[in-house]
């Protein structure tokens, strides 16, 4: 959690939908350091979710369940309106807290595919909104998050979010036509990671290593060389140099990766993929 220039209070704040991300981001709220003006306002599909937050003085749950204005109730008020549904439902939730939103709310979607013009034209005029893409490491607190603001999002509007997702990690402010490459490079990136283990364990198990030992090697491999990249200070690169020794078995490897297995074009058509599945998203 990235706290340390926090010195105001971030305004009273309702999340919809309190599923991975947008709880996430509650959790990030709720951390020790983070100053609020009020408690959260969430709102949740069932009753048990709620039920969660009955003894929380900094949480008001409502729940769809029990209560089917429950995404109204919750954006009462509120200076900060984060939408945590998917991506197919946020137009839906759009109209229907429209008419609750106090002058100057802003809104911020985590929805991939969705565009600020799109949630623009239903919602009042003037109505500053924030696209936002975090990845999955902001579950623990060490998130990426890409943020872009709509014509009607002022500078004011751009810090509060800002300090809103460095409550889970790093934050990048960016324009909104590279929101896509943000969601292909960051919000993807933790899945490319995860399949590079998985090939790493699958590797080691047909050298004759046990599931368990191969899990092992492979996973704390990358978890010990993720904590020396963030601790070091070195780039990336210059990390990899000093690993691979000049004619010696990682430089072997390496080659085979980045000229035999074509790595840097690799890299670029999958993300040119990402990008342009996340354009047949806003195309609807």
């Amino acid at each position: 959690m990235n706290t340390s220039d926090e010195s105001l209070a971030l305004p009273t704040i309702a999340v919809l939908g309190a599923g991975s991300m947008g709880g996430a981001i509650l959790d990030g709220l709720r951390a020790p350091g983070v100053r609020l003006a009020g408690p959260v306002h969430v709102a949740v599909r069932t009753a048990a979710s709620a039920e969660r937050y009955a003894d929380a003085a900094d949480v008001v749950a409502h729940a769809a369940e029990v209560d089917p204005g429950a995404n109204r109730a919750a954006v009462r008020g509120a200076g900060v309106v984060v939408l945590g549904v998917k991506p197919w439902l946020i137009h839906e939730v759009l109209r229907e807290i429209a008419g609750e939103l106090s002058p100057g709310t802003v809104v911020v979607s985590v929805a991939a595919g969705v565009t600020i013009e799109s949630m623009a034209a239903l919602l009042p005029e003037g109505t500053p909104i924030v696209r936002a893409m975090p990845n999955t490491p902001a579950t623990v607190g060490l998130g990426v998050t890409g943020i872009a603001g709509g014509e009607a999002a002022g500078e004011e509007a751009i810090d509060t979010v800002r300090r809103v997702f460095a409550t889970v990690g790093d934050v990048l402010v960016v324009r909104e036509d590279q929101i896509d490459a943000v969601t292909a490079i960051a919000g993807s990136g933790p899945a490319y990671l995860f399949l590079y283990v998985e090939e790493m364990i699958a590797a080691a198990e047909r050298l004759g290593f046990t599931a368990e030992e191969a899990r092992l090697l492979a996973q704390g491999t990358v978890v010990g060389a993720a904590e020396l990249l963030r601790r070091s200070g070195a780039d990336a690169a210059e990390l990899r140099r000093r690993v691979t020794s000049p004619k010696g078995t990682t430089e072997r490897a390496v080659e085979v990766l980045q000229q035999q297995g074509g790595w840097p074009e690799l890299f670029d058509r999958a993300l040119a993929a990402n990008i342009r599945r996340s354009e047949e998203l806003a195309a609807g």
